[in-house]
């Protein structure tokens, strides 16, 4: 009997954990921007209730209308809580924390921004533009928790690309990382649940 070599076998093993991870029915969600359209792919098994939150704000038209207001090339693109004019909306409660799901901060990664209380996110989230493994779940300490992925980007890593690229300075509030011009976030929708 022939045997399969243990190369093999942890190949397939991944395949098998990759599509158990990934499923082909993920919920996909388009970020249409002032600077062309990202589409990314949500992981409900990874992190549930994280996706349910974003995509509850997807569904309410809450992101349409904000702005990518935190920008810093070779790190990430955040947005999602504040109007052009820099108003910060009114979010719902936070969701737990689900960071520990095994999903990294890679480059192309979705990614739930926060305080220093690590079960605070609530709207904004971040796009990794690089591996950003400081993020990631070490422990359930403070310093330790990570930020939350929870989906990747499937199309659309050239906008966010050029988005990291953009000239930032001052605005509103923030004296720094705000892009000139402005980021419109026109529209989140979801083309599938």
């Amino acid at each position: 009997m022939k045997k399969t070599p243990f190369l093999y076998s942890l190949f397939f093993s991944s395949l098998i954990f990759s599509s158990l991870a990934w499923a082909s029915d993920a919920p996909q969600i388009r970020i249409d921007t002032s600077m062309g359209a990202i589409e990314l792919e949500l992981n409900t098994k990874a992190a549930p209730k994280t996706v349910e939150n974003f995509m509850r704000y997807a569904r309410e038209g809450f992101y349409n209308g904000t702005v990518f207001h935190r920008v810093i090339k070779n790190f990430m693109i955040q947005g999602g809580g504040f109007t052009p004019d820099f108003m910060q909306k009114t979010v719902r409660p936070p969701v737990p924390n689900e960071a520990f799901n095994g999903l990294k901060n890679d480059r192309g990664s979705i990614a739930m921004a926060r305080t220093m209380d690590p079960h605070s996110a609530t709207a904004q989230f971040f796009i990794n533009t690089v591996n950003n493994d400081f993020l990631n779940f070490r422990d359930k300490s403070v310093q330790g928790w990570g930020y939350t992925v929870f989906g990747k980007v499937a199309k659309g890593m050239d906008v966010v690309d050029r988005i990291q690229n953009v000239t930032t300075g001052e605005g509103g509030p923030f004296d720094q990382d705000v892009p000139q011009p402005l980021v419109i976030i026109n529209k989140v929708e979801i083309i599938r649940e």
